[in-house]
């Protein structure tokens, strides 16, 4: 049953029982860590109360009550003194939010019901029954499974957070029983939450076959001699307390409370309590919209699409600078500042061609400056030298201790370049603050972050220059026009400092990831950027040319095995080539019920036909030459003669540094098309490449964070560890294992730490699916350790919604609990993997800026060109390569310090392929 559904279903008011703190737990774990001006988490707050505001604009007219548990035990802990012992201590920086949340529900005019001795879910019983007993609509709003015991006819769960409604049928749905079988189900399966203990071994699917075959717990009781195997003894043996169990989880329906449904009322909304609430913790949307309300004395508005709704805020003290005086004066006020907000307007993205055409400033909310002096289309207004002001700005701008915060400051650093200014005293980054506090959560773009934090909707690039080909460089925008959207642009970065910095200082490792990694990253990906690579254009015109002939010859062997022409790239095309000419097996059909032929799909058939595989070796090699071959040379920088890239920090999920323009990272490793576009790469005359490349890191991270001792005595003696593995599980002494076998072992200790699947290790090593379940069996028998790491993980990752790496970079998972199982199993393999790409992505940046500043001094004729996935390449003169490979390898590998040593592979040739 959807919300939707529900939603035109029940018009009539209902009773709404909201288990608050359900939602708490929910809250605090759903979002990144936010706090106010002042250090004040209020995540936690701003998640509970969000929930509230939505209800009347679902459910208009309902009467909604807001229930939570009281401090103190209850009598479940008389009946198991262990009953929740597993629990650990709410946090200081949850606990802290408790009181507030409280304080808004009552300034909302909601009742809030705390009631000593009796549990929030027994207070919703109570509730619900007093309410069907009246033939009442009840609505009991929670995350809690417990709660579908409850539902009947007139009760009904909806999960707010993730917009699930549950009727009977959706609780048979999502359960596979009934909800008066759940009780039966929890006292099977247990609760590690809560610490009720099930029966071993006894999953969610073992508990609904035995309710299916015998109707109740106390029919599986009676007929517990007839189960059969390891499970069923279990059953035996709990027997004894499987009625404590029972008992414990039953929501208790039949408590006096000292308060009646039909009592409980409605206070009116405190306008200024809650107005003086959301000001002392900072929910800017809320402020602006209730303001307005206690301000002509009305109600404030229900529905929260308008409390979320963004505005663009009036400039309160935006200035455009033309003289010199007031130039001065603004330098005069920028160096005196703590901090100020800096951006530059440029011709271009490219930031190699670019010129600044104005720069803008910001040291308070709501005030700020922008300085033309580059806008040059007819009729524009006299505005200051572009030299002369540059002049002036440069002692500021490359002073070390005036602090500057900026959004993608790496860009401003490499434009200002190009006029000769080295920007330093980079102190902020607004992109790398969102990006550290939730990487996953939404783009890093200013105009998002500023609807997402501050609720302005800011002046977007298109809405003054126009799109598509017609679209204005910004030294052709009007003067006028340019300074508002400038001026918001370092107003809004300061803004966004103020809120995001202190989300970052709350919590100590992602400061550090900020503070220490990605924030003095930028200055060194700069010099990378600026220094570029030498690629040798006339060889890439070769290879284009050789390509070319190649996908030519395979478009005929192409139409020779179909015995006709056709499109290689039209998927309709194919679809009837394969499945109704050739009959070729349907493995995935598409979502509009159509035979699918993605690349996995042509990747599965080409294992057993010709076709598929000629369609797959075409696409990648026409995919090489327009991607690398063909455009690489027409990247080369005229003024430089090299290839420039743009690294880009805040693009994926894990850390790791994403390129564009090229794309580094996509150039095939281990086919020799890719090997020869590598060998375009090249070293200067007098120079050489240095190719330095972690080996196995994410396996040796596996090994620091599982701590199984088989595999740390694999690392620590220096063994091959695919050969140690292929040793354990084909039970082989580890001289004779075979190359064969150490493949094999090599995609099984890959493919687990990616979650791979017994049927996706089959196909990837061409076994039978039976045969790769006993490797993997065999797998973790022999390293236990990495099978409770993910056990651990994963259970973690439920718990908390996220998942650390070594040094406290945080990965949020938002389908960690999604109703979809297909979603959740996908975030638990993301769980399971995180921290150690994450990891291996914070060590190789380490190195990075370890490596940096050995080669800054003026002893080394060396310089870092290229970074790609785990390897790094430097460029360096030729009488100095010995020194600077040792180097390199040092400064590597002690970037971290594991439970097994960090190993590094440095080679050298003229051309990158060689080097590597």
């Amino acid at each position: 049953m959807t919300s939707d559904m529900f939603s035109s279903a029940n018009n009539a008011k209902s009773t709404i029982l909201v288990d608050g703190s359900s939602y708490l737990f929910r809250a605090y774990h759903a979002l990144p860590p936010l706090v106010n001006s002042k250090g004040h988490p209020t995540g936690a707050i701003k998640g509970v109360i969000s929930m509230l505001r939505r209800i009347p604009q679902d459910y208009p007219g309902s009467n909604v009550i807001v229930v939570f548990d009281a401090k103190g035990k209850n009598f479940r802990h008389e009946l198991y003194p262990e009953y929740k012992a597993n629990r650990p201590p709410m946090p200081d920086d949850l606990r802290c939010q408790i009181e507030p949340i409280h304080q808004m529900i009552k300034a909302m005019g909601l009742p809030l019901l705390i009631i000593p001795d009796v549990e929030a879910d027994d207070v919703i019983g109570v509730l619900a029954r007093q309410a069907t007993e009246n033939k009442q609509e009840v609505i009991i709003s929670t995350g809690d499974k417990d709660m579908a015991q409850l539902v009947c006819e007139h009760v009904t769960l909806v999960n707010t957070m993730t917009d699930s409604v549950m009727d009977e049928a959706g609780v048979e749905e999502k359960f596979g029983v009934r909800p008066d079988q759940i009780v039966d189900y929890l006292a099977l399966i247990g609760d590690t939450v809560d610490n009720i203990p099930g029966v071993p071994k006894c999953g969610p699917k073992t508990a609904v076959k035995w309710l299916q075959e015998y109707g109740s717990l106390k029919g599986i009781i009676e007929h517990a001699d007839e189960i059969k195997g390891k499970v069923g003894e279990n059953l035996r043996e709990s027997l004894s307390f499987l009625p404590l169990s029972y008992e414990l989880a039953t929501i208790k329906t039949d408590i006096e409370l000292p308060v009646a449904l039909a009592d409980i009322q409605h206070d009116p909304v405190d306008k200024q309590a809650l107005l003086d609430l959301y000001k002392e913790y900072e929910f800017r949307s809320w402020i602006s919209e209730l303001a307005t309300a206690v301000k002509e004395g009305e109600s404030p508005p229900e529905s929260s699409a308008q409390a979320g709704e963004t505005e663009r805020a009036e400039p309160q003290d935006y200035q455009t600078v033309f003289t010199k005086a007031q130039l001065a004066e603004w330098l005069a006020r920028l160096k005196a500042a703590p901090l100020f907000a800096f951006d530059t307007e440029t011709t271009s993205l490219n930031y190699m061609q670019a010129k600044v055409v104005g720069v803008s400033f910001s040291i308070e909310p709501g005030s700020a400056a922008y300085v033309p002096f580059g806008h040059d289309y007819l009729d524009a207004p006299e505005q200051l030298e572009r030299d002369w002001v540059l002049a002036q700005l440069k002692p500021l701008l490359e002073d070390p201790t005036v602090k500057k915060v900026g959004q993608n400051l790496k860009y401003d650093k490499n434009v200002l370049a190009n006029h000769g200014i080295n920007l330093q005293g980079i102190a902020h980054d607004t992109m790398l603050q969102s990006y550290v506090l939730n990487s996953t959560a939404n783009r890093h773009d200013m105009d998002t972050l500023a609807e997402t934090h501050l609720g302005r909707k800011t002046i977007h690039f298109e809405d003054i220059a126009g799109k598509g080909a017609k679209q204005l460089s910004f030294n052709q925008i009007s003067v006028e026009t340019a300074a508002t959207y400038a001026a918001e642009d370092a107003d809004i970065t300061l803004n966004l400092h103020r809120v995001l910095y202190p989300q970052l200082e709350a919590v100590k490792g992602l400061n550090k990831v900020y503070q220490e990694i990605e924030l003095p990253l930028v200055p060194v990906l700069s010099r990378i950027e600026r220094t570029g690579a030498v690629v040798n254009a006339h060889l890439l015109g070769q290879q284009s040319q050789q390509l070319a002939q190649r996908i030519v010859e395979l478009e005929r062997e192409a139409y020779e095995l179909a015995g006709e022409e056709f499109n290689l790239n039209s998927p309709k095309q194919l679809q009837v080539l394969f499945f109704e000419k050739l009959g070729l097996p349907v493995i995935k059909k598409t979502p509009k019920g159509q035979p699918s032929t993605a690349e996995p799909i042509l990747q599965e058939l080409a294992l057993e036909y010709p076709l598929p595989k000629v369609i797959l070796e075409h696409r990648s090699l026409v995919k090489l030459k327009t991607t690398y071959t063909d455009k690489l040379p027409l990247l080369i920088n005229p003024q430089t003669g090299r290839i420039h890239t743009s690294y880009h920090q805040a693009v994926t999920a894990t850390g790791r540094l994403s390129s564009t323009d090229p794309n580094l990272q996509n150039i095939p490793i281990r086919s020799e098309e890719g090997r020869r576009i590598r060998q375009a790469f090249v070293a200067p005359k007098g120079y050489k490449l240095i190719a330095a490349d972690y080996s196995q890191i994410e396996l040796r991270i596996m090994a620091h964070l599982s701590q199984d001792k088989g595999l740390l005595d694999a690392f620590a003696k220096g063994e091959d560890v695919h050969k140690a593995t292929a040793a354990e599980v084909f039970e082989v002494a580890l001289d004779e294992v075979t190359n064969d076998q150490r493949r094999k072992a090599k995609a099984i200790n890959f493919g687990l730490i990616y979650g791979m699947s017994a049927f996706g290790l089959a196909k990837q090593i061409k076994v039978e699916r039976y045969e790769a379940q006993q490797y993997i069996e065999r797998y973790f028998e022999r390293y236990p350790g990495v099978l409770k790491y993910m056990d651990r993980i994963r259970a973690q990752a439920h718990d908390t919604g996220y998942v650390e790496t070594v040094f406290g970079r945080r990965l949020y998972l938002p389908d960690i609990n999604a109703r979809n199982k297909m979603l959740q199993q996908a975030a638990e393999r993301t769980a399971i993997n995180a921290p150690m790409q994450g990891t291996a992505a914070d060590i190789i940046k380490k190195a990075m800026l370890a490596v940096d500043q050995a080669l800054s001094g003026d002893k080394l004729d060396a310089r870092m060109i290229m970074q790609v996935h785990d390897e790094l390449v430097v460029e360096v003169a030729e009488a100095q390569v010995e020194q600077v490979r040792e180097l390199l390898i040092e400064k590597m590998m002690s970037a971290a310090k594991l439970d097994v040593p960090l190993l590094v592979e440095a080679g050298v040739g003229n051309n990158w392929d060689e080097a590597h």
